[in-house]
């Protein structure tokens, strides 16, 4: 904190560009969200000042993003779904689920678990993100071309008979609720269905419509329809954007070409008073926090949703410390990220209990900022308290920006944020798996798994089948290399090593002698169960040098077991020569030494090994 003031002028600049920059998005993403624009709003708020004021990159910018904002719209349209379609019932649950992942990122900074995120594997991040561009594009569609499914008279005309069946399905619910028997007060049950109105019908019938619309996959069905009752205007005014976004790069970067093309096309639409959508009303005046959540809180009702916010910090941790790595790279600068994912769990947690939407350390903003002049701490609690000013000021303006506009600067926000280096690397990866007659590349596979399953269906169990399925194949990679290093193959002709030439020529038929070079473990088990098949029916002893067996696993420990007995129930006598530390540990503890190996079988050089074979072991062939 002692250098929070050492670059005022600079921290200023910096903090007002990159807030300017984040307005606009944080705009769209609360908007795309579900919750509107305030909620992207007073995510950028709250999230800025305070990663900025607990967390460990000091030039970083955060807030809404891209990847959080996708998961964030999965879990708020399932909520609500659960809801019957309520924003406003749904809202202290989704408002919980943002909390939670908040205190698990504090939680996860607190463990020192910061420095693991790295070993995400490339693929199931490369996936991830492309299915985010993929996600962001498709629902972005619909609202670009003016088409929204609840105002669509036929289309919410279907929905009519299964919005009769919801209503009288919930009057049954609230009468069990209430302890009615439905059968002896019949006449009441039917007395409720007469009284159910014709906006009741309409209202349920728009929400099942919107379900229906929801999501990639409602998107895509809907489409077809939505292509026949394109709303010109609004197709006018997100294509507008688009071409000032790329357009204007051209021209300069100094100013953001996203809150160019935000001016530029809400100017025009309100300044021609073209009849145009505008976003929801953004509300004046100080956040209030939302408390409501805690009126409602019980540990049932949170219980379903810990995995879902498990998932929701966890992507926020990635999100971040990658962002952290990009301000390292520029500023030469070392970040921390275990006080990073405080920062940010602080962040999370407080935007939580004001309403706003979760972040993460935003890339584009924070390397705005770092190019501005920004290099403490103070840059990114400047960003925040700036976008509070212009929400206090400007709200009444910004609630006139067309909603069309806001897509348009979202689907830049999906093309931008696919992973074309993955993408393009696809065809140049090695082909390591075989499928039947197909070869392919296990990074591939995984890429693709987890891009079709996050688009498709569901992004949380999507990272967590990509994780398992690259955990899995790493694990027999490294199984393979290791076992293809590791020498315990039972057939292998062995030759002897240099301190056994002198070993005696009469006992060669008696004495077995076996070298384990490389570690005994789940990959070379199936090799060293053989042994016994390999010891030549004249031998009584087994000499195992084990010097080079510097590591077994629970499937090694096991396999050694299973030899050991056989050779004893034959008659065979065993002996370890430079049996080290772990190994040994190992058989101790489930006491192959000494019950099977008794300590006296132990050696630490094969000389003292072949001075007791002298003394016991007779010539009797």
């Amino acid at each position: 904190m002692k250098n929070l003031f050492s670059n005022i002028k600079g921290d200023a600049f910096g903090g007002i560009t990159a807030g300017i920059v984040a307005l606009p998005l944080a705009l769209a993403f609360g908007v795309s969200s579900g919750l509107g624009p305030e909620a992207g709003l007073y995510g950028a708020i709250f999230i800025s000042f305070f990663a900025a004021l607990f967390g460990g990159t000091p030039t970083q910018i955060s807030g809404p993003t891209a990847p959080m904002t996708a998961v964030s719209m999965v879990i708020i349209a399932g909520i609500v779904a659960a809801n019957d379609g309520s924003v406003e019932k749904a809202l202290p649950a989704i408002l919980t689920v943002f909390l939670l992942a908040g205190l698990i990122q504090v939680g996860l900074g607190f463990l020192g678990l910061g420095k693991y995120i790295r070993y995400i594997p490339y693929p199931v991040v490369s996936g991830f993100m492309t299915a985010i561009g993929v996600i962001i594009l498709l629902t972005q569609i619909l609202p670009s071309i003016g088409y929204y499914p609840k105002e669509d008279t036929a289309f919410v005309e279907q929905f009519k008979p299964q919005a009769e069946e919801v209503i009288l399905e919930n009057i049954l619910k609230e009468e069990a609720g209430e302890g009615i028997l439905v059968l002896e007060n019949f006449k009441e049950t039917i007395d409720r269905a007469h009284q159910i109105t014709p906006e009741q019908i309409l209202k349920e019938s728009q929400t099942l419509a919107a379900k229906e619309a929801s999501g990639t996959v409602g998107a895509i069905k809907v489409l077809p329809r939505a292509l026949q009752n394109i709303n010109w205007l609004e197709l006018i005014l997100a294509l507008g954007t688009i071409f000032i976004i790329y357009g204007f790069k051209r021209i300069t970067t100094a100013v953001p070409s996203t809150l160019v093309a935000l001016v530029v096309m809400s100017g025009i639409a309100y300044g021609f008073n073209l009849g145009y959508r505008p976003i929801s009303e953004i509300p004046g005046g100080i956040p209030i926090p939302r408390l409501e959540m805690f009126t409602s809180f019980s540990l049932g009702s949170v219980t379903p949703y810990i995995f879902t916010a498990l998932t929701l910090s966890l992507l926020g941790a990635i999100d971040s410390l990658l962002t952290s790595v990009v301000a390292d790279n520029m500023t030469k600068t070392k970040h921390k990220p275990n006080k990073e994912l405080i920062g940010q769990g602080i962040g999370n947690s407080i935007a939580a209990l004001f309403g706003g939407i979760p972040g993460a350390g935003a890339t584009i903003r924070t390397v705005v900022n770092i190019n501005a002049g920004g290099k403490t701490k103070l840059s990114g609690m400047i960003a925040g308290v700036m976008l509070l000013l212009i929400m206090l000021v400007l709200a009444p303006v910004a609630s006139k920006i067309p909603a069309a506009v806001l897509a348009g600067i979202l689907i830049t926000v999906g093309i931008g944020v696919m992973d074309y280096k993955g993408l393009k690397a696809i065809p140049s990866l090695p082909r390591d798996i075989k499928f039947g007659p197909l070869k392919l590349s296990s990074e591939v596979l995984i890429m693709i798994i987890v891009l079709l399953l996050s688009t498709f269906w569901d992004l949380i169990y999507a990272v967590g089948i990509g994780l398992v399925i690259a955990s899995l194949m790493f694990m027999k990679k490294i199984g393979d290399l290791t076992a293809e290093r590791s020498d315990v193959k039972s057939l292998k002709k062995e030759k002897a090593w240099a301190d056994e030439g002198t070993f005696p020529e009469n006992l060669k038929e008696e004495v077995f002698i076996k070298h384990i070079k490389g570690p005994l473990f789940f990959g070379s088990t199936s090799d060293f169960q053989a042994l016994t098949e390999q010891i030549p029916n004249t031998a009584k002893t087994v000499v195992l040098r084990l010097g080079r067996m510097q590591y077994m696993d629970q499937s090694g420990l096991y396999a050694m077991e299973d030899m050991l007995q056989e050779l004893t129930k034959n008659g065979v006598e065993v002996l370890f020569v430079g049996l080290l530390q772990q190994p040994r540990y190992m058989m101790e503890r489930i006491d192959i030494i000494p019950d099977f190996i008794p300590n006296e079988h132990i050696f630490k050089t094969f000389d003292s090994c072949v001075k007791w074979i002298k003394d016991n072991v007779k010539d009797e062939n």
